[in-house]
């Protein structure tokens, strides 16, 4: 760029960056060659914020960390290490959450310049928000493997982070995991759930046991089922009581939960007949009578995380995992729970064991260790050049803002393989802001759809206003004479509430509830509309966001090009923890067929190329790996 020449940049522009203050949120994989590019191209003052501590996963591409800062702060660690190639810079290390209410809007207001290299959704949407509130350029990244990206929010001047669509994550019907596995990614989504059954928070949405209440059941066969389990209850194999209370009971016994899970929940199943009508029938497994693991010859060598169990050698490992998951739990005291990590030893092989064992009693292919830690990791393999490159993008656009050349600035795709220009980099038009964006919109507003006498309070603020529009704090007011108060972001005021239905308030089609949130200086006007059922199991939708913000030409897509793009690009933010819906494999083999149909673009220029179909990479943070609806 013309800015720098040689390596040295121009004087104007060198006094901006030595006199800018910059905040990076985020010190893993892109965020630590990004802390190493500042302090070495001039900038001399900056904070860094990363709630993460480091661990041994990290050390093969985050190069600022070694082997004994593992368990150590990765913003703290970063500081120490980046001062080493430039001890001149003031740096402030912050091990603490970017959400937290201690940064506020006057926080973020003292940055000239705000850069993310962030890894999960709701974080990146918060210091959006933050940064449209402080009125303080960002500039936004992300990776996935071979494929990055980078590009510039500026209020008012580009498109926010929210003004553009989100793939939807790949979800699978509830009854699908309980009942009828299909696929590998069925029985890790499974296994995940009896982890958080047995040992962690309990979600009733994550229930493993047979479901009733399934469609493909009619009423003949599901009093059929009831008789059976009856039956089953009188050997003591299947409980009304919690999962966790009856494990609890026997001692975590790994032959009775083996036995229970393995053997009378899939008799339970086969006595609902109709499920069984087109599809292939499970088969019960006994602890007590697995078949031998089978001559393992040709695994000799091959690292414990690339060979196939023997089915007898999974039940060995899910006794082993019991043993040691009951002693865990045990230090965490009453009501404790552990929480699932991908790269907890114990916990992963829990996973792993779990999984093969449900496949197959169903019949799937079983996987290895590895192949599942990615699916339920939502992994894809982090390269470090990506973020090197990456990073030193985002360095590029900083210069032009700092330079007062926004008009310059430009969001930059890394391609894995060029295009028919023979190019890698491609940089693209920045977008102007969408004017029906629910978050930077002069008055945002959108429609919920919902039934309001059986919707509760409490939904609305953890479901609706939390999870789907990305609050923090919220605050919501009855848009009424009376205006009541149905949420208070202060601790103690409205927690009665939380258990009453909407209508109990009055609330019903047409209502206008006013929503405030503090922090995130963001205002929002809800209109509810009633609805006695929705399709399928949701039990609200939002309207008038995502789905009518989507540009025209992105709806006409085929569905087949549309599920390939989602199927690449629902995956990534940082690499530390990035989702992959199907494969691997399938995301490498795919990306220069789904490249074509994203970045298919008009020639603007000699350098610059515009798209209507571009996406952001994106992903939801790592705890959920598949939504169940």
């Amino acid at each position: 760029m013309a800015a720098v020449l040689n390596g040295v940049l121009e004087k104007g522009l060198s006094e901006q960056v030595k006199n800018s203050n910059i905040l990076v949120v985020g010190a893993g994989g892109i965020g630590c060659e990004l802390l190493k590019n500042l302090v070495l191209t001039g900038f001399k003052t900056i904070e860094v914020i990363d709630l993460d501590t480091i661990d041994v996963s990290n050390l093969n591409r985050q190069f600022l960390f070694r082997k004994e800062h593992v368990g150590r702060s990765k913003a703290q660690v970063a500081k120490e290490s980046v001062l080493n190639f430039n001890p001149n810079v003031s740096i402030t290390a912050y091990h603490d959450s970017v959400m937290s209410p201690d940064y506020d809007v006057n926080f973020f207001k003292k940055f000239t310049l705000v850069m993310n290299a962030l890894d999960n959704k709701a974080a990146r949407n918060h210091v959006n928000r933050m940064c449209l509130a402080a009125d303080v350029p960002l500039v936004e990244s992300g990776s996935a493997g071979y494929l990055g990206q980078v590009t510039v929010i500026k209020k008012g001047q580009t498109e926010c982070y929210e003004c553009r669509p989100k793939p939807v994550q790949k979800t699978f019907p509830g009854c699908t995991i309980r009942n009828t596995p299909s696929e590998p990614i069925h029985c890790v989504v499974w296994a995940k759930h009896l982890f958080n059954q047995l040992f962690g928070e309990l979600d009733p949405d994550q229930d493993v046991s047979p479901d009733t209440e399934d469609p493909e059941l009619t009423a003949e066969a599901g009093q059929t089922a009831l008789l059976s389990e009856a039956k089953i209850d009188e050997i003591g194999g299947l409980h009304r009581k919690s999962t966790r209370a009856w494990a609890q009971e026997v001692g975590y016994n790994p032959e009775k939960l083996f036995n229970k899970f393995f053997r009378d929940d899939i008799k339970y199943l086969l006595s609902m007949k109709t499920l069984w009508k087109k599809r292939v029938p499970p088969t019960p497994l006994d602890m007590s009578g697995l078949p031998e693991n089978p001559d393992m010859t040709s695994n000799s060598g091959v690292l414990r995380d690339q060979k196939l169990w023997g089915i007898k050698e999974c039940a060995d490992v899910f006794a082993e995992c019991l043993e040691s998951l009951k002693k865990d739990l045990a230090t965490q005291g009453d009501g404790g729970v552990l929480v699932w990590d991908k790269d907890d030893t114990v916990s992963m092989d829990f996973v792993t064991s779990v999984a093969n064992i449900r496949a197959y009693i169903f019949g799937i292919p079983m996987k290895t260790r590895f192949q599942i830690k990615s699916m339920a990791g939502n992994i894809i393999p982090a390269i470090a050049t990506t973020n090197a490159v990456i990073a030193g993008l985002i360095i590029m656009e900083a210069f032009k803002i700092l330079g007062n050349r926004l008009h310059s600035c430009k969001e930059i795709y890394l391609n894995r393989v060029p295009n028919d220009r023979n190019r890698l980099l491609i940089p693209c038009c920045l977008n102007s802001p969408n004017p029906k964006c629910y978050v930077c919109a002069p008055k945002p507003e959108v429609t919920v759809v919902l039934n309001t006498t059986t919707f509760k309070v409490g939904a609305l603020q953890d479901k609706v206003l939390k999870s789907h529009l990305g609050m923090v704090a919220p605050d919501v007011e009855i848009d009424d004479m009376k205006g009541t108060i149905l949420i208070s972001s202060e601790e103690g005021e409205t927690e009665e509430n939380n258990d009453k239905f909407l209508s109990d308030f009055g609330v019903r089609s047409g209502t206008r509830l006013k929503c405030d949130d503090f922090l995130q200086v963001y205002s929002l006007n809800i209109i509810v509309a009633h609805v006695e059922k929705l399709e399928g199991e949701k039990d609200f939708e939002v309207v008038g966001d995502l789905s009518e913000l989507q540009p025209q030409q992105e709806k006409q897509k085929t569905n087949g090009q549309q599920e390939l793009a989602d199927k690449a690009l629902a995956a990534a933010n940082d690499e530390d923890d990035l989702m992959i819906i199907d494969s691997i494999d399938d995301l490498q083999e795919q990306s220069l067929e789904m490249k074509g149909h994203l970045l298919r673009k008009r020639k603007v220029d000699d350098e610059v190329e515009e798209s209507p179909k571009r996406r952001r990479l994106d992903s939801n943070e790592d705890s959920g790996v598949i939504e169940i609806s």
